[in-house]
């Protein structure tokens, strides 16, 4: 497995040269990306010394903000807007209304899809033997497209498996629904494949062709990267790592079989790493947030250490406030274990001591908020 991006750049490039070639980027060119689309229209503005703007969330990793800018030097000027690519995207064809700017899309556009396509050549021609399964990263689903309309001609017995991250799972929602489908709220982790909407052309080509389309936990994405990084030494981004996250759940039926899984980025900023470990120990059932009630007086810290934590758990959060008018005062307290299994011990013994109040993992607001 090698991650690739390069897919991003034909497709932007095919685009973009077959309308300059048309002379229709007198006002320049513009687009909105979480990351690799704004990667290849950067590279295709630079070569063809073409003005590009180029709308990304605020929220972008600073990492995949200097890869933009590299490949577009003087060329690309970078817009931070919007907490979401469809925020940005929305800013992006605003601004193309106003400036008469092409706007490049970076999923919904035949000629993008037909760049990305060339990724799938390249796979059939690479394979040594027949290709059972292939799993392919989802979020607007221009790769996919062009997976499915080159698989369907040249290896039609490959069964073609789209995933998506379970907080953002918009082409799930339209085939359940049989119809596009546009998410109310999506979970910003994948920011390569958070999209609250598939394209339209991607939904149609791909809804009758695609053997199966499944969502991945935030967690597990979290978990695999780490696996990668240790085992292998990989440094994938979140949404490069979607499709061999997914392998857990096909693995009866993929044992003995040729797999592909297409690894679709490594733009990932160093500084998201605590995050991502936090999520994965979150997914694996290593650790754990609750509020504890203490007793107001001298010890009680050093009773909940000695009698409620097993040999192997480890206080990793802790905040508290003294209340000297009470009884009792609550704290959050993050605790590690060694295994799920200790878990169940740890929190019979706290409610047996009196400590307990409230789990918190249970809690998506205050998660987010921990995290």
């Amino acid at each position: 497995m090698q991650p690739v991006r390069s897919y991003k750049i034909r497709g932007a490039y095919n685009k973009i040269y077959n309308l300059h070639a048309k002379e229709e980027l007198k006002n320049g060119i513009v687009c909105a990306s979480a990351g690799n689309h704004a990667q290849g229209v950067a590279f295709a503005c630079n070569k063809l010394k073409i003005p590009g703007t180029v709308f990304m969330p605020v929220t972008t990793p600073e990492q995949k903000l200097e890869q933009v800018a590299m490949f577009g030097g003087s060329f690309i000027e970078i817009q931070l807007t919007g907490d979401t690519f469809d925020d940005s995207k929305k800013s992006a064809m605003q601004y193309s209304e106003d400036s008469g700017a092409a706007f490049i899309h970076p999923f919904d556009d035949i000629q993008i899809i037909e760049g990305q396509a060339t990724l799938a050549v390249e796979i059939i021609e690479q394979a040594e033997e027949k290709i059972d399964f292939i799993f392919v990263p989802l979020g607007g689903g221009g790769l996919a497209a062009g997976i499915v309309t080159v698989f369907s001609v040249l290896s039609p017995e490959t069964k073609i498996i789209v995933v998506e991250p379970k907080g953002a799972a918009s082409m799930k929602a339209s085939i359940e629904a049989g119809i596009n489908t546009q998410l109310a709220h999506i979970n910003k982790f994948v920011d390569g494949a958070a999209v609250q909407k598939v394209g339209d052309l991607s939904f149609e080509i791909c809804k009758d062709y695609i053997y199966d389309c499944i969502a991945v936990d935030e967690g597990k994405v979290c978990e695999t990267l780490l696996e990668l990084y240790n085992k292998d030494a990989m440094v994938l981004e979140p949404a490069g790592a979607l499709a061999i996250a997914a392998l857990d759940q096909y693995k009866d039926r993929i044992s003995g079989k040729n797999i592909v899984c297409i690894a679709s980025g490594s733009n990932n900023d160093i500084t998201r790493t605590e995050e991502i470990k936090e999520r994965a120990m979150l997914y694996k059932g290593l650790k754990h947030y609750f509020i504890v009630r203490f007793p107001q007086r001298p010890g009680a810290l050093k009773e909940f250490v000695l009698n409620v934590l097993g040999k192997s758990d480890d206080i990793t959060f802790f905040e508290y406030t003294k209340r000297n008018s009470r009884e009792t005062a609550s704290a959050i307290v993050g605790i590690e274990v060694a295994s799920y299994a200790d878990f169940k011990g740890l929190s019979e013994r706290m409610k047996e001591s009196g400590y307990y109040e409230s789990y918190l993992n249970d809690s998506p607001d205050m998660m987010n908020i921990l995290i």
